[in-house]
């Protein structure tokens, strides 16, 4: 038997179409399996951290945990508060003045992640030459506003997103 001139790219149209039709319907049978390994409503509740200040005395600095990361918060005194306030930025790194590291109307209040910006290490609380944190990794030292004012570290400590809910609560997240 012969085949005409017209069969092979009319074979090869086939061919194509019913291996796209075939993709579409594998893509519509597995989809359901990947929506399902979304994340339920509850863990997406977690992207947020409610932590209650009362306890923290001044001078102070606690650990918490937010989106699996650990978070600096410090109570500071008023001495450690002008101290960092009197600090000339321009001499600074990453140049920020205290007041834009903390909310208005608490800065006794200072919430940072617990991550050197140099290569992620976890600093240590009240050490270093600023009275802040040091990290003993690569020798970064911080000031108890967060600044990086020696060391690798090309950054200040990083502000997660936070809210006042009252005067002893704050909102991670």
């Amino acid at each position: 038997m012969s085949e005409g001139h017209g069969d092979g790219p009319r074979r090869d149209f086939l061919i194509i179409t019913a291996t796209a039709a075939s993709g579409v319907g594998a893509a519509a049978l597995v989809w359901p399996f990947i929506d399902q390994m979304n994340p339920s409503a509850d863990v997406l509740a977690l992207s947020t951290t409610e932590v209650d200040l009362s306890a923290v005395e001044p001078g102070q600095t606690i650990t918490v945990t937010w989106q699996k990361k650990p978070v600096f918060i410090r109570r500071r005194t008023e001495a450690e508060i002008a101290e960092e306030r009197a600090v000339d930025v321009s001499d600074l790194p990453d140049p920020q003045t205290d007041v834009e590291r903390v909310k208005e109307g608490h800065d006794e209040w200072l919430v940072v992640l617990a991550a050197c910006t140099h290569l992620g290490c976890i600093p240590k609380s009240d050490q270093g030459e600023y009275d802040g944190w040091f990290c003993p990794c690569h020798g970064s030292h911080y000031d108890a506003s967060g600044r990086i004012r020696k060391g690798p570290a090309p950054l200040n400590l990083e502000i997660p997103p936070y809210e006042f809910t009252s005067d002893t609560q704050i909102l991670i997240g």
